[in-house]
């Protein structure tokens, strides 16, 4: 085993605002600004950030699911070299449902390791707001669109605990007739736009919910956070006294 010491640069996992810029941290600022390069999921979008925050001339890496491998390759051989680089995407925490995973996993595996910077999450953000039980939940992210859809959503509904997912606007109404035919009793919370100058949170029944979302004319993506009626136990007479003798 070598025995060489190998000093590498640090890749700082950045969370970047939803919406409104001023949700940015003094620390992700601090990060962006010090860092070497940023690997982001837009380069459009970055500079629009970064020059918000005064950060000119910033070396920029495109990273997104079609040029994974090459932008993985381009970010190991900055660290490589002793290099920062701060990753982020066009909106909120980078692997939650976003560009990130990938490049984490493959450095890891060469030995390189990252730092997150938390900020703004659209998961948290909009659990933070949500009138339904959210101690315990569980996290689904975007369902698949066509295969394994269905079996995906019958899981769900299954569960006892609220579930959190996220949706485009074009699938909002597909996805509350889908829940609404397997848990029809359930509440629901649903997050728009937020951070946003038409932000919006509506609680209710799935029928109160599409009523309240015009189909076709919605924008922006939903954070949807389901609660399963409570489900009654079957106790059967031999379960009620099997602990008496």
């Amino acid at each position: 085993m070598s025995t060489e010491t190998h000093h590498t640069g640090t890749l700082y996992v950045v969370a970047t605002p939803l919406g409104n810029l001023g949700d940015i941290t003094l620390r992700a600022v601090d990060v962006l600004r010090q860092a070497d390069a940023v690997a982001c999921e837009d380069t459009r979008r970055a500079s629009i950030l970064l020059r918000h925050l005064g950060i000119e001339g910033k070396k920029l890496i495109s990273y997104h699911n079609f040029n994974e491998e090459q932008a993985i390759n381009r970010v190991a051989s900055l660290l490589e070299e002793g290099r920062n680089v701060a990753l982020i995407t066009d909106a909120g925490t980078p692997v939650i449902s976003d560009p990130g995973y990938g490049m984490i996993r493959a450095l890891h595996q060469r030995g390189i390791g990252a730092i997150p910077v938390p900020g703004p999450s659209a998961l948290t953000a909009a659990l933070s707001v949500c009138p339904l039980p959210a101690n315990s939940f569980y996290f689904g992210g975007f369902l698949p669109h066509k295969k394994g859809r269905k079996s995906r959503l019958e899981e769900l509904a299954a569960m006892e605990s609220t579930f959190v997912l996220y949706e485009s606007p074009f699938r909002i109404h597909k996805l509350l007739d889908e829940l609404e035919a397997l848990i029809p009793d359930a509440e629901v919370f649903i997050g728009r736009e937020m951070t946003k100058l038409h932000e919006e949170y509506l609680t209710g029944s799935f029928g109160e919910l599409r009523a309240a979302l015009p189909e076709g004319k919605t924008r922006g993506e939903f954070v949807i956070a389901v609660h399963p009626p409570a489900r009654k136990k079957n106790t059967k007479t031999g379960d009620r006294y099997a602990d008496r003798h």
